[in-house]
Formats: C-alpha cells, structure tokens, sequence
C-alpha cells in the first residue's frame, strides 16, 4: 500500500481495481476522452491495463 496522501483522478472510480491505486504517485487517468487528449496534446503513447488476478 502507497503511504502518499495525495489522491489521483482515480478517487471517483468506483472499480475495485481502480480504487486500490487512487494513492499511488502515477499520474494515471481512467479511460476517459481527456487522457486521450493530453496524450496527443503532449505526443506521448497511451498504456492501458486490464488489471491482473
């Protein structure tokens, strides 16, 4: 478990998975239109995960 205090954008999800990474220091984005946007804006690639079991 992360020890930053500091949510990300990942807060208002509701997934589970999601969730247990709204404290960690990655500037993730959940699929959303804007993380498309900012990845063409800044012409960077866009990662996906699908989670793991």
């Amino acid at each position: 478990m992360s020890t930053n205090k500091t949510a990300n954008r990942l807060i208002d999800e509701k997934s589970p998975y999601l969730l247990q990474h709204a404290y960690n220091p990655v500037n993730w984005f959940p699929w959303c239109e804007d993380a498309f946007i900012q990845a063409r804006q800044q012409d960077k690639p866009s990662f996906l995960s699908i989670g793991y079991s």
